[in-house]
């Protein structure tokens, strides 16, 4: 049992790191697939308390966006995690019947299906659930803006104070989906796309060269405006070694 501990005890971490890496997978024996919601069924015991407050927000925003996650079940389709993703299907098949059945064609609910029994090893079905609570998917910025693009196009309000009555706030429902706090939400949402290296370094070259050219140029009016008038000492100085100083530039510049 110590062995298969060790082997299931990363199962889901393993599976997270897969996405399209097909082998890796059926080594594991975990698969990618469907089951009726019906026939997703309830452990026994249960380790974690849902709140209905957090299953109607990720219910609301599996109606815009889908389910991001699968669920983990066993290999009797008995529920391993993702206890608040199962409540919140099922109230969303009774609260908004047509949004449910867009997102899920056929009444069949995307899972992955760990190989074991959880009623013949309950420790191992406790493991899988703990490692699915630490190893949330950890989302970019990219990703995170892209998933607000879509909650604001259904309706979601992004702005500061207490929403008014009837009014979706955006962060909240953000903050149940990729599990990340408020303040790391507002970050994401305000930081500016990055520019690649190369590109910045292309940018920034040109800006030199621009600016050397405008210098070039102010230096040689400046040198055409000496002739005919008397110069200070700092100016003579400055006229002797012009000439070498342009070609300087002139080179830099090109």
């Amino acid at each position: 049992m110590n062995d298969q501990k060790g082997k299931y005890g990363s199962l889901i971490r393993k599976a997270r790191q897969l996405d399209d890496q097909e082998p890796a997978a059926e080594q594991l024996a975990i698969r990618e697939s469907s089951i009726a919601l019906d026939q997703i069924m309830e452990r026994t015991v249960s380790t974690r308390l849902l709140s209905s407050e957090h299953v109607q927000s990720l219910a609301e925003s599996i109606a815009v966006i889908g389910l991001i996650e699968p669920l983990a079940v066993d290999e009797k389709g008995r529920l391993l995690a993702g206890g608040h993703r199962l409540a919140a299907i099922r109230y969303l098949k009774e609260a908004n019947p047509d949004a449910y059945t867009q997102n899920f064609e056929g009444d069949r609910i995307p899972v992955r299906v760990m190989p074991f029994d959880a009623e013949v090893a309950p420790d191992l079905a406790l493991q899988v659930e703990v490692a699915e609570n630490e190893q949330r998917r950890d989302y970019t910025v990219a990703e995170v803006k892209a998933l607000a693009e879509r909650l604001k196009a259904a309706g979601y309000i992004d702005r500061k104070g207490r929403p008014s009555k009837g009014e979706k706030p955006l962060l909240p429902a953000l903050e149940v989906i990729v599990g990340k706090s408020m303040s790391t939400l507002k970050r994401y949402l305000q930081e500016e796309p990055q520019t690649p290296k190369s590109e910045n370094s292309s940018n920034e070259l040109f800006s030199q060269k621009r600016h050397l050219k405008q210098a070039y140029k102010a230096l040689e009016k400046w040198q055409q405006g000496t002739e005919g008038r008397d110069l200070t000492i700092q100016e003579e100085k400055l006229l002797k070694q012009l000439p070498a100083f342009l070609k300087m530039v002139e080179r830099l510049s090109e």
